[in-house]
Order: structure tokens, then sequence, then C-alpha cells
């Protein structure tokens, strides 16, 4: 993924890197986890605000993973035994590492123009150090005519080949206000999803999926979904706005057991997936998920 160094024309300050086009308007903060931290339509706010809300990447996993343990792929051992060198990582969400390390990192913005940005971590940072040397990339691309928003992620890697996940993480508002947060006429509207799945991963006790499938199941959910098409999750908030989050993963949570917002996570794996569908990357062979947001007024 190209990140080659271009005129700084977007609006860089303290507060993030803002992108805009027509009556769209978008925050990112590379200081903190390279997350989001605003999208509004025509001055009306789409995402949870908070430090750890908006829509941060999930990278180099998404979701839970199992104790936080996984292996790495590359044999050891003779026949009979187990397979890879075991690695920890730190533990966010007892017992298990949960979403990935990159959403704690300082980013660093390799390019950005009024509408596209680019930004870069080192998976070896110390701050939240990984097995293996590579780089991760999030490409933020906002149409010129403000009504769609296309994120891209790659993780490369530079020399051993590691199972790595990447993803995305949005907190969607439940109740749409109005304009800079004012209530709209007839008060705030209430999200609704509108999505068809082939199948719902079953949820254990422990929070991992059992590796059963099941027939989707309604909600409320904290769950993981299959759709081999493609990723297709409509939010509308009735009269007011309808979002479509799309993209050629087959895998998708839903979270919406909070009040405040609901979750439609794409990704390129399931959780704990580092163990149980290892996705290798290696120097020839990196990691690309992306996802396409647009929406259309309903008012």
């Amino acid at each position: 993924m190209s990140t080659d160094n271009t005129a700084q024309s977007a609006s860089q300050t303290l507060n993030g890197v803002r992108l805009a086009a027509g009556d769209t308007e978008l925050t990112v903060h590379p200081d903190n986890g390279c997350r989001i931290g605003s999208l509004r339509l025509g001055g009306t706010e789409l995402l949870r605000q908070g430090a750890k809300y908006g829509c941060f990447p999930m990278v180099p996993w998404c979701g839970r993973l199992d104790h936080g343990q996984f292996r790495s792929g590359v044999s050891v051992g003779g026949p009979g035994q187990r397979h890879g060198v075991l690695h920890q990582m730190p533990i966010n969400a007892d017992p298990h590492a949960i979403h990935g390390t990159g959403r704690n990192l300082r980013w660093r913005t390799a390019r950005a123009t009024a509408t596209t940005a680019a930004f870069t971590y080192d998976l070896a940072d110390p701050a939240a150090p990984w097995p293996y040397p590579g780089k991760v990339t999030q490409l933020v691309e906002l149409a010129e005519d403000g009504q769609s928003l296309t994120l891209t992620m790659g993780v490369e890697a530079t020399d051993d080949s590691f199972p790595a996940q990447a993803g995305w993480h949005p907190w969607f508002v439940r109740h749409l206000g109005g304009p800079e947060g004012a209530a709209s006429e007839g008060g705030d509207a209430e999200v609704q999803l509108d999505f068809t799945a082939e199948w719902q991963e079953e949820r254990g006790e422990d929070h991992l999926p059992t590796g059963r499938r099941l027939p989707p199941q309604p909600g409320p959910w904290d769950d993981c979904f299959g759709m081999p098409q493609g990723v297709d999750v409509t939010l509308t908030w009735p009269g007011r706005l309808e979002l479509k989050v799309a993209g050629r993963s087959e895998w998708v949570v839903i979270y919406d057991e909070q009040e405040a917002a609901v979750c439609v996570e794409p990704q390129s794996g399931p959780p704990n997936g580092l163990n149980t569908r290892p996705r290798l990357v290696t120097p020839i062979d990196p990691l690309e998920i992306s996802t396409t947001w647009s929406w259309r007024s309903l008012a």
C-alpha cells in the first residue's frame, strides 16, 4: 500500500487531521490509535464521542484473543507436537486480549490532502510490542462529493511470516440528534439495523466462538456473523439518515448491548482467528482489507 508523501493540504492540528467534502467532515487522531474521532454530516455527529470511542482500527488482531495467546505458525518440533512459537499479548479484557494493540499507539501521518490521508506505524513499536517486524498502514478516503467514506488497512511483514487480522470498530450513535448536538424535530431518531447473514458464530461462555455455526439469532448481539458474499449492513435512523457498511470481507461483529451506541465491525476473520483461522502475512503476501460507508438523507 503506497504511502508516498505528498503536499500536506489537509487541516492538521493538535486536534487531529481533518478531512472535508460537501457537507461532510471527519477528524482522524493519529496520536490516539489513528481513530476517527468525529464524522459529521451536515453538522450532525454519527460517532459516539470520547477518547476510547469514535472508530478505531483493530490490528494486528480483531476481537478477543484466547488468553492473549497465539502461535506463530512456523513449525517447531517433530511429528505429533504442536507447531509454532507461543506468544503472549497483554491481557486487557480478562482473561483475554481484545481488539489488537494498534488502537493504543501513536501513528505517523504519511500524507494528507483535503479528502484523503494515510497513516502508518511499525509493528515493533515498543509502546505496544508485536513479536514480528512489519508495518501497518491505514488509508482514509472521503469521496469528493462527501457521500461516502472508504477505509483501507494493510499489514506488511518485513521478515518472518506471522498470522494477523485487521478490521474496524466504529461506535455509531444509537440516537441521532440534530446539528451540533441539538435536538431534532420530533425527538431523536433511534437506529435500526438490517442485515442478512449466512451464519452466526456460536459464542461460548468465555465470549469466544466455539467453532459451531448457527442460523442467525435475534438480538441483542455481541456476536460474529458470516457473510461470504461480503459484509453488507444497513443502519437506518428513520426519517433522518440511511448508512450502509459494505466490504469484501466475510466477517462482521455486531454489538448493540449498550444504550448509547451500536457497533458494526467488519474484519478479516472471526474473534480468536489468530488461533482458529490464521491468515499468514508474508513479505510477498500482505494482508489488506477495505470497507466503504455510504449514506443518504431520508429527511
